[in-house]
């Protein structure tokens, strides 16, 4: 009563619960410069497109619980590269906004000038030529027969021998051409987009 009178309201026990504690200068301002977010961010993302770029290519097509795990501890392993320890909203805003940026950017940019295209996306690569499998793209994409003829399957390909080409597209999907009477004496496909 005596706080009243004095101009000051005392808080409930329910406005402490929700309210009380709460440091709101140190999670809504920025405790990173914002280019160094910008950059650090920047940094890891590119790096780890050119990484993935090498090693994987299966990308979108099948997403195994392996891969999701992979990526998890990625994520969790260079969080410390690319927040260095923020504690604010806006330090947040900045890293998602920044991958959300180099994710729409590297796209348009893949689509409107062809030799970024040629870096960030691999080219199809050819599987089987006239029904014989290529053992060493194979063995490049780690991809066994037995998945190889899974594949095929569903696409309604019951033997090797029925198809002309089969590639792994850009997006790690299998593709097969099937071998059709007169057209067997069709050019080849060329590689790259």
């Amino acid at each position: 009563m005596e706080n009243r009178k004095q101009g000051r309201r005392t808080t409930t026990h329910v406005e402490n619960i929700l309210w009380g504690g709460i440091d709101w200068g140190s999670m809504l301002v920025p405790t990173k410069p914002i280019l160094e977010s910008f950059l650090r961010i920047s940094i890891v993302y590119l790096f780890l497109v050119g990484l993935f770029r090498l090693i994987l290519k299966r990308e979108s097509a099948d997403i195994y619980i392996t891969d999701l795990l992979v990526l998890v501890l990625i994520a969790d392993a260079v969080q410390n590269a690319m927040a260095d320890d923020y504690q604010s909203v806006p330090d947040g805003l900045v890293l998602a906004s920044t991958l959300i940026f180099w994710n729409w950017f590297l796209s348009y940019a893949s689509m409107r000038w062809r030799r970024v295209r040629r870096v960030l996306l691999p080219a199809p690569l050819l599987l089987v030529r006239n029904g014989e499998m290529i053992k060493a793209n194979m063995r490049k994409e780690h991809l066994t027969p037995e998945e190889l003829m899974s594949q095929l399957r569903l696409q309604g390909v019951e033997r090797l021998e029925d198809v002309k080409y089969v590639f792994m597209e850009m997006d790690g999907r299998i593709s097969a051409i099937k071998k059709e009477g007169d057209q067997d004496q069709r050019q080849e496909p060329r590689r790259g987009i």
